[in-house]
């Protein structure tokens, strides 16, 4: 329940607070005075899009503050504490806008984004504008009236998520069915590239190898030459070798070592140096016995070489990426190859899927109808109080298998008559600016009734009706707000507040708030006034009377605030 809304800054306001009970609170003031200013404001801090031209003229900001009291709204608790933000018996919203453009809101001094505060909004409370008779005329505004009736979100869900599933493998489907199309050509290119490769039959790190290979083969004299000089000078000259002197040396050094220790690492060291050359030797003899002189292998190796290079500059890539090359077009043929098993994955799926989809539509379907048929009952009957003896009202819902959305296949369309004995046609076509906006009346407070949201807010709905009839309105409005009598019955305190131009529906309020306009030193602001019962009586008075208050008109009044004390 909305309990204290603290304005500042805000269009014409220079600093507002007002605090709210349960029950019904009219709110009324001449035209102009600011009450849709107070809405604009409550819509602002329930999240709507932040507009620096709403800054009160020469202010730098204006701040909005909304409080709630949470104790009966067990759903909101659980959603602060999932949101990790602050749930006690009050929640708090706080909307600041700035002249530079900037837009900061908060949830019980917690900063949040606006989705976050929209989320919030929806379960602490609900506004009725009053030219919601217009949108509906819009078929899809009267299939979620109906579906928000029936509290139909799990059933819609099911719906929307096998949709949402059904489309994208319809989608795959028919990307694939576009691909095998396109890829007859693709398939002959493909075999004829895997069959060059694989008729190279190219080897892990072939081309390097060769590469390698290719340079001892063309070098072999060179390397020969090479090799014998080495092992002659380390071990094959025989008036000079690297070995002969080596050991030498350290036979003369032995001699030494009796005499001097000292010199005994040398020779150790020399030692090592003989045996390392000795290994070098032989490590180059055996190179020596490998060097392939035959001409006719390196022909080999430069062709082999060469077929590479033709197929890697044709593929337009480096030769060592040739082999990754032929694994991918193979993947890619194999791929296209086993097509038609995935086809036939994708065709099965959307079977089950579609066959799931319409059960889950003839469920929602089927509740539509039997929320319907109770929806039809209550707005006939409210219809009959609101000045249209004998009219009917009818949901109308026609399942067409053949369209498909996340809402289901049925064509929902609101029928009337106002009159007893004619048919019902669509709202639009038969129902008369008046007539439209009661029936939206009607349509709004059953809704409304139905409600979870214990503060409901009324903007002129009354917009249309007069006489006896806004008094019916009035008295519904009451009603609706005493909590546990009338249709009502739920046991926790309501809170209805309605801005309204009507004396008829304004003296049916338990609170009655005023709004007025002021003007000093060329300023003009708006207060709101929390009027007593005298000033109450005043209020009524002047809404029947204009400008004028005559004894006349005061006594109209009284009779109007007693008789709403018997609803």
């Amino acid at each position: 329940m909305l309990k204290h809304l603290f304005i500042r800054n805000f269009a014409i306001i220079d600093e507002l607070e007002l605090d709210f009970n349960s029950g019904m609170t009219a709110l009324t003031g001449e035209t102009g005075a600011g009450k849709s200013i107070l809405l604009g404001a409550l819509n602002l801090v329930l999240g709507d899009r932040a507009d620096n031209d709403s800054i009160k003229q020469g202010c730098e900001f204006a701040e909005i503050v909304a409080e709630f009291d949470i104790r009966q709204l067990d759903a909101v608790s659980a959603w602060l504490v999932s949101q990790e933000l602050n749930a006690d018996e009050e929640c708090i919203l706080r909307r600041r806008i700035s002249k530079d453009g900037r837009s900061r809101a908060y949830v019980n001094s917690t900063p949040v984004n606006l989705q976050v505060i929209r989320e919030l909004a929806e379960m602490l409370i609900d506004i009725h504008g009053q030219h919601e008779h217009q949108s509906m005329m819009k078929s899809a505004v009267q299939r979620q009236l109906l579906d928000d009736y029936a509290n139909h979100s799990p059933l819609l869900e099911s719906v929307s998520n096998i949709f949402v599933e059904l489309k994208l493998v319809e989608d795959q489907l028919h990307h694939l069915q576009q691909t095998i199309n396109e890829q007859n050509d693709r398939l002959d290119l493909l075999r004829f590239q895997t069959q060059e490769l694989d008729t190279l039959a190219l080897e892990e790190d072939e081309y390097q190898h060769l590469s390698n290979q290719h340079s001892r083969m063309a070098n072999a004299e060179k390397i020969n030459s090479t090799i014998q000089l080495a092992i002659h000078q380390l071990s094959d000259d025989e008036n000079s070798n690297a070995q002969s002197s080596v050991s030498n040396t350290i036979n003369s050094l032995n001699e030494l070592s009796g005499i001097d220790k000292n010199v005994s690492p040398v020779t150790d060291l020399l030692q090592e140096a003989l045996i390392q050359i000795d290994e070098s030797v032989s490590l180059l003899k055996t190179y020596y016995d490998n060097i392939d002189l035959d001409t006719s292998q390196l022909e080999k190796v430069e062709q082999r070489i060469q077929n590479i290079l033709d197929l890697a500059r044709k593929h337009r890539i480096k030769p060592d990426r040739l082999q990754a090359l032929h694994l991918q077009l193979k993947k890619e043929l194999d791929d296209i190859d086993h097509v038609d098993e995935r086809l036939d994955e994708l065709i099965h799926s959307q079977k089950k899927l579609n066959e799931s989809y319409v059960k889950a539509c003839e469920k929602l379907s089927k509740s539509r109808s039997a929320a319907a048929t109770k929806l039809n009952k209550k707005i006939t009957q409210s219809m009959q109080t609101l000045g249209m003896s004998g009219g009917k009202f009818v949901i109308a819902i026609d399942p067409d298998t053949a369209k498909r959305s996340a809402f289901g296949h049925d064509n929902i369309d609101f029928t009337v008559t106002a009159n007893a004995g004619q048919a019902c046609k669509p709202i639009a076509r038969v129902a008369s600016g008046g007539e439209l906006a009661r029936i939206s009346l009607a349509i709004q407070m059953i809704i409304a009734n139905n409600s979870k949201i214990s503060s409901l807010i009324f903007d002129e709905v009354d917009s249309g009706v007069g006489g006896g009839i806004a008094e019916i309105v009035g008295q519904h409005l009451r009603i609706l707000g005493n909590g546990n009598s009338g249709t009502n019955k739920t046991g926790k305190a309501s809170q209805v507040i309605c801005i309204t131009h009507l004396p008829q529906v304004a003296s049916q309020a338990h609170h009655h708030l005023r709004v007025e306009k002021q003007t000093q030193k060329k300023q003009t602001t708006s207060q709101v006034v929390t009027l007593d019962n005298e000033q109450r009586r005043q209020e009524i008075a002047r809404m029947l009377s204009g400008v004028d208050i005559t004894e006349q008109s005061l006594a109209h009044a009284d009779e109007m605030l007693e008789r709403a004390q018997e609803v």
